[in-house]
């Protein structure tokens, strides 16, 4: 029997997704505070038990969503959504509905944690490269393609149209969609840029173009090694925007790279039945009106 597989989840991806997905005026408490997010969300997680038949899930949360060592690289990083200070650019009506949902999640008895110094797509690499095959990571951040291994048996359940227009991806869809197998999707990343992340990548240097290095020469490292090759075919404006590149090369494929080895806590993974505290899900269902979503949440658990 093959084992069931760890649905390993970029919960902020999800509950971003829902918050927009649904309009705040269709599912409210009858004191008129917002829960689409919370209700969405939940709906997903149901929709993803029922239909992939996990063994075990787990929910990967932003401790730290643009972390030090990242910015200390390419200071540009996320810049673009930063509030003040440092704090994230939220919807007031979101960031109140997280500590609720994450009450919802201990209730249902499925861990949902992040670790200091990591970004959520952290601790999900760190449970892809650590824990028990076969593991589906769910998000929509593009970054996680790189994730994807046939051999470990590690899949991205791409969410980027919705939870119910999954993109099931092994390497040959990453290969199909980028031209790059995703072992080198970091590198591929890091030489086209991506404005969502402030990271600029190479001036001149596309998508048509990274893959086409990739497929040629392989990595960063080995298209940079092979830049002192005078006979190693590039034109010479392609040769010259790399060459002048090497800095934010060297600085942004390590901020593209997921982290495999973050320090994560004791956690049990394994998929409950049914809700570990039956009462607290049923007293926050009344409270902020989650019946339905929390039923089919329940019902899938029991499926």
């Amino acid at each position: 029997m093959t084992e069931r597989p760890l649905l390993a989840v970029d919960a902020p991806s999800l509950y971003f997704r829902a918050f927009h997905g649904i309009p705040e005026s269709a599912a409210r408490t009858s004191a008129g505070e917002p829960v689409n997010a919370i209700r969405g969300f939940m709906d997903m997680i149901a929709q993803l038990v029922r239909t992939r038949r996990p063994g075990r899930v787990v929910c990967a949360l932003d401790a730290d969503w643009r972390p030090e060592w990242r910015v200390a690289l390419v200071p540009s990083y996320k810049k673009h959504r930063v509030a003040h200070g440092d704090v994230e650019e939220v919807p007031a009506a979101l960031e109140k509905q997280v500590p609720v949902l994450l009450e919802v999640l201990a209730a249902v008895g499925i861990p949902a944690f992040g670790v200091k110094g990591y970004e959520a797509d952290d601790v999900l690499g760190t449970l892809a490269a650590t824990q028990p095959a076969p593991v589906e990571v769910v998000s929509g951040d593009r970054d996680l393609f790189q994730l994807v291994d046939d051999e470990r048996g590690t899949r991205l359940l791409y969410c980027g149209r919705g939870v119910a227009k999954l993109e099931d991806s092994d390497n040959a869809a990453v290969e199909a969609k980028y031209g790059v197998p995703a072992r080198w999707y970091a590198d591929f990343a890091a030489m086209r840029g991506d404005p969502s992340d402030g990271l600029p990548g190479v001036p001149g240097v596309g998508e048509k173009t990274a893959a086409r290095l990739i497929a040629r020469y392989g990595g960063v490292d080995a298209i940079l090694a092979a830049l002192d090759d005078k006979d190693a075919g590039f034109a010479p404006g392609l040769r010259t925007k790399l060459d002048s590149a090497r800095d934010y090369l060297a600085a942004a494929l390590p901020v593209c790279k997921v982290a495999l080895d973050v320090p994560l806590p004791d956690f049990d993974a394994t998929l409950p039945s049914s809700p570990k505290d039956a009462d607290a899900l049923l007293a926050l269902a009344e409270r902020w009106n989650l019946a339905g979503s929390a039923r089919r949440l329940v019902d899938a658990l029991a499926g």
